[in-house]
Parts: structure tokens; C-alpha cells; sequence
């Protein structure tokens, strides 16, 4: 007799309040609804949460989660879209769930579950109001403080043919999902991803054929959007049900639940193609952005991933810009989690006081949200900048960076960008291995990140592959034209300078010449030397001076992290050509 399989499984509840009487009513419309919202949020949403679908009979949904954590997050996130879609529908075409999370043991059984803890989780959906989800003492107990949600305890519930009484708890999610007239959801969770839909490019060429090239650069754009773990990015079904209809932009924004939208059409014109693309906000309908690619048609898939690439580059760039203006418009105490990120990312880091209101930023977004990994990163390299330029800066302060940016691998270890940024504390420590390893991590889980490839160029520069970088990094603009901080520049300079390329060097540096930090200045009157500019190499060498007399190279040498001893060497000569003592 085969033995039973058992475990510990998180398992979500879902049907739909009042089904009966929507079939009564419109039996027809009221499955073929159910259909759309199951296929277009609820089922992406468990994909996305690593669930499985263990029983659907007509609009119940049983899910089974290895984490209680994803299985939570899922129902919320679900409930929160489902709102968003409700709002935009008429009152006697709204369709609201209820949600009930429980964590129990399970028997595992033609690919289904049993026992108790699936049936603990029926009740407490049962409990649910229409639009919000319930979740059993076990579950609270491990959701607190790692999912920064509001939680309303509803005391001791005794549940039909449940033996004992379970303590209840409501996820605050929505208020009021289903009511007539509610706007925008109000949300429940303090995190929040920026939302983005993609809708179908239009043909304009007089060729029907060319539909599917427009529909290609569409999905191609959604496909790269979606790589971005800090957008919410609406999937193809949801969007292309739009194609070929006269649309109001704020009224489909409402309706997909998205902040921002992309529209564009193609045309095809003898051997060119003319693709253009705008984004627009969702909430007032303005245009944000738009932009117009002309290209040759000798190589039309060539031409697709080019474009591709550069709309999605150069959307991030512009959406995370838009979402950074509109938090500086708000009252500081109304900020959440994610937007203490856009906020920190927004101010200036090259400024003292920017770096120290970042700080305090990503501080404050941790303590809302200490489950969110971003800002334990974006910390992270705030403070290995301070050992960087500050050579006074003890190895305790790039010993607390390295614990940050790892926390916030563990904690979001599919967000490129963390890996990104410890990848750079271990070029710092010198790993490089393990720096290499991590920041082609963040490439792999995101290709289309500029910041990644750009950070991954500065890094191949220091151990010894300066010209793989520099192409990486020159890369990075073309994928995005209006990519160009100041550490951009920076890093450029210092390929070129790797590469003994001393005038294109100056040339970039002197980009952001204004917040150049010591090490800097340092390599460009290592540059000037080198061109026989001697006056400004002294100049350069003055400003470096100036805040710490007691300055070196073998102190500025200990602090940049060349793999090579013969890039050691010449950054020394150089700096010592210059005029800064040894």
C-alpha cells in the first residue's frame, strides 16, 4: 500500500461573492467574466508567487504555496488588481472574490490536497468580505513584521466542522472593493510597484501583414518591461483585448489598474521602418514622453531588438523620473516604502546633504517594509561610497555595506539590482570572483538595465578587460539617450584611462567635474600630466589636497580595487607623474 505523502503547505481559498445570483442573473456574461479575470490577473498573480492550482470547481480556486509569505502577497496583490478592474466597471458587472490564507498540513493526493488545513482555509475565505482576504493565526504569526500590511484581528471564529476555535485576522487590502462610484483602490500594503500597460502598437502601413510586426515590438516591450522587478507590469491578455478600439486613456488606466501606459504605432515605408512610442500618465493623460525610431528594413528582427531594447531603456529611465517627481510632491509622513526608494534615488548622490537625505531614505524604507530588499542595497552603496571617498573611513564601514547588500540579496534575490550593487562591495573587498559572479547575475536576470551593464563595465575596467567595459558602458547610453549621471562619466573616464587613452579620459571626466570626488580629481591630473598639462594637473592636485594633506597615492592605491598589478602600477606612476606624493 502506498504511503501517504504529507507536508506543510500554504494554501489559499478563493470563490467568487454571489455567484449564484451573477449566473441567475446573466449566465452566459457572468462566466465568460470569471474567465477573463481568472486568466488576466488571478492566474498570472500565482505564477508570479510560485503557487499551484490544486482544485478549481466553477469559481472556487484552491492554491497550494511552499511559502506562506508568496501566498499572502499573491492574494493581496490579486484582490488590489481585481479592485482596480472593478472600479471601472459597471455595478452589475463587478465580480469580487473572497480570499482565505491558511498554513497547515496537507495530504498529497491525485494531484490534489486534503485534510484539515485545506479545510481551515475554506472557512476562513468564508469569513473574508468581498474583496479582502482572511488568514488564520499561524499565518499572521508569520507574516507580521516581514509584510508591512494593516491587520485587523477578529477574535476567536468558530468554524463549521472544525474542532477547534481558530483566531481570524483581515488583510486590509481594499476598502469597499465592490461598492458603485469608488475610484482608484485604497491600498492596504505599504509597498507598491510602479504599474505599467503596453498597449498594441497600431499598424499604420497600408500592408495588413505588418500587424504581426507590431504585435511582435509590443510583446517584446512587455517581455523586457517585466524583467524590471520594481514594475507592475499588466500582461498581454489584458491589453490587446484594446486592439483596434477607440480608447480613452484614463479610463482603460483605471480599468487595467496602471499608473502609466504605452502606446505606439509602426509604419512600414519602402526599405524603412518608422516606430514610435509614447508614455503617458495614466492619471491625467499627459504625455511624459515620445519618440520617434527611423530605421532601415534590410534586417527587420535586427531592427526589432535594437528598437526594443532603446524604448524599454529610455521608458524606465523616463517612468522612474515621473514616479520620482511625483513623490517629491508629497507630504513626507504620507510616503510608503517604495517611495522613500523613488525619493532617495531622486536626490542627488554626489551632493553631501542629497547623500545624507538618501540615507535616511532607504533607512526609513527599511523600517516600514523590513521585508523589502531594494533599499537594503541602495544603502549599501551610499555607505561603501563613504569608505571610497573618505579614506579616513575605517573597514568596519565596508564591513556594515557587504551585510546590507547581502541582506538585500536574501531578501529579494531576484532584483538584478541588488546583485548589482554586491557585486561592487566585493569588487571593493577584492573578491572578484565573487563580484563578477553576482554582477552578471544582475545582467542575466535583467539585460535590459542600463545600471547594471554600466556598473558591470566599470567593474570588467578593474580587472583587467577595460575595453569589454568601456564597450558596455557606451552601450548603456545608446540604450537609453538620456542615461548620463555623474558616476557614468566617471566610470567612462576611467576605462579610457585603464586604456591609456588620457585625452578621451579628460574629456569624460570633466563631464562631472563639478561633484568629482577626490580619486577623481586624483586620475584626472594623472591624465593632465600624462598630456603635459601641467598647470592644470597642479590645479587638480591643489583640490585633492586641500581636504586631507596628509593624502597619498599608496593611500588612494589601497582604495581602488585593480586586479592587475600592471594597471596598479601605471594608475601609481600616473598619479605620482602628477605631483601627489607617494
Amino acid at each position: 500500500m502506498q504511503r501517504e505523502q504529507r507536508r506543510l503547505a500554504a494554501i489559499l481559498a478563493a470563490d467568487v461573492a454571489g455567484y449564484s445570483r451573477l449566473m441567475a442573473a446573466d449566465e452566459s456574461g457572468t462566466l465568460a467574466r470569471l474567465t477573463s479575470l481568472r486568466s488576466e490577473i488571478i492566474e498570472p498573480k500565482i505564477l508570479r508567487y510560485h503557487g499551484r492550482i490544486v482544485g478549481s470547481a466553477g469559481d472556487s480556486l484552491l492554491v497550494e504555496f511552499a511559502s506562506v509569505l508568496d501566498a499572502v502577497q499573491c492574494a493581496v496583490e490579486a484582490q488590489e488588481a481585481l479592485a482596480g478592474r472593478n472600479a471601472a466597471l459597471p455595478e452589475g458587472h463587478r465580480m469580487a472574490f473572497r480570499m482565505g490564507v491558511n498554513l497547515g498540513d496537507v495530504i498529497a493526493r491525485d494531484d490534489t490536497i486534503h485534510g484539515d488545513g485545506v479545510n481551515i482555509a475554506a472557512r476562513l475565505e468564508k469569513l473574508a468580505e468581498p474583496g479582502n482576504v482572511c488568514i488564520g493565526r499561524n499565518v499572521y504569526d508569520q507574516v507580521k513584521g516581514k509584510l508591512a500590511y494593516a491587520y485587523v484581528d477578529l477574535g476567536e471564529q468558530a468554524l463549521h466542522n472544525i474542532v477547534e476555535p481558530i483566531r481570524a485576522y483581515r488583510v486590509d487590502v481594499v476598502a469597499g472593493a465592490a461598492a458603485p462610484g469608488d475610484g482608484a483602490p485604497k491600498r492596504g500594503r505599504v509597498r507598491d510597484e510602479i504599474s505599467v500597460a503596453v498597449l498594441p502598437f497600431v499598424n499604420m502601413s497600408s500592408d495588413p501583414e505588418q500587424d504581426f510586426f507590431a504585435d511582435g515590438i509590443t510583446e517584446d516591450i512587455i517581455t523586457d518591461l517585466s524583467r524590471w522587478r520594481s514594475l507592475a507590469v499588466t500582461s498581454r491578455n489584458s491589453t490587446f483585448r484594446f486592439k483596434g478600439k477607440a480608447i480613452d486613456m484614463q479610463q482603460v488606466g483605471r480599468e487595467l489598474g496602471a499608473r502609466f501606459l504605452v502606446e505606439g504605432s509602426v509604419r512600414r515605408m519602402s526599405e524603412r521602418v518608422r516606430i514610435t512610442v509614447q508614455l503617458i500618465d495614466a492619471g491625467t493623460g499627459n504625455h511624459v514622453w515620445a519618440e520617434r525610431f527611423d530605421r532601415p528594413v534590410a534586417d527587420l528582427f535586427a531592427v526589432q531588438d535594437e528598437v526594443v531594447r532603446t524604448i524599454v531603456g529610455t521608458l524606465v529611465g523616463r517612468v522612474y523620473a515621473s514616479g520620482a517627481e511625483h513623490v517629491r510632491e508629497k507630504v513626507p509622513s504620507s510616503l510608503d516604502a517604495r517611495d522613500y526608494v523613488l525619493r532617495g534615488n531622486a536626490l542627488s548622490w554626489d551632493d553631501p546633504a542629497g547623500t545624507i537625505e538618501a540615507k535616511s531614505c532607504f533607512e526609513r524604507a527599511i523600517e516600514i517594509d523590513p521585508a523589502y530588499g531594494l533599499p537594503y542595497g541602495l544603502l549599501a552603496i551610499l555607505v561603501s561610497r563613504d569608505w571610497a571617498n573618505d579614506l579616513s573611513q575605517p573597514s568596519e564601514t565596508l564591513d556594515r555595506a557587504l551585510a546590507l547588500a547581502r541582506r538585500g540579496v536574501e531578501l529579494s534575490e531576484n532584483e538584478s539590482t541588488c546583485h548589482t550593487i554586491l557585486g561592487q562591495i566585493y569588487l571593493y573587498r577584492r573578491a572578484y570572483d565573487l563580484a563578477l559572479r553576482h554582477m552578471e547575475r544582475s545582467i542575466e536576470l535583467n539585460p535590459t538595465n542600463q545600471w547594471n551593464r554600466a556598473d558591470l563595465g566599470s567593474l570588467l575596467a578593474h580587472v583587467g578587460r577595460a575595453e569589454e567595459g568601456l564597450e558596455l558602458l557606451r552601450n548603456s547610453r545608446r540604450a537609453d539617450p538620456y542615461f548620463g549621471p555623474p558616476w557614468y562619466w566617471r566610470a567612462l573616464g576611467f576605462a579610457q584611462f585603464v586604456l591609456r587613452r588620457y585625452a578621451e579620459a579628460l574629456a569624460d571626466f570633466d563631464r562631472a567635474a563639478a561633484t568629482s570626488p577626490r580619486w577623481a580629481l586624483a586620475v584626472m591630473a594623472g591624465c593632465c600630466a600624462k598630456l603635459g598639462f601641467a598647470d592644470r594637473a597642479r590645479e587638480l592636485v591643489a583640490q585633492c589636497m586641500a581636504g586631507d594633506p596628509g593624502y597619498t597615492v599608496d593611500k588612494q592605491l589601497a582604495r581602488t580595487p585593480f586586479k592587475l598589478a600592471a594597471d596598479s602600477e601605471h594608475f601609481a606612476d600616473c598619479l605620482r607623474l602628477a605631483g601627489i606624493p607617494g
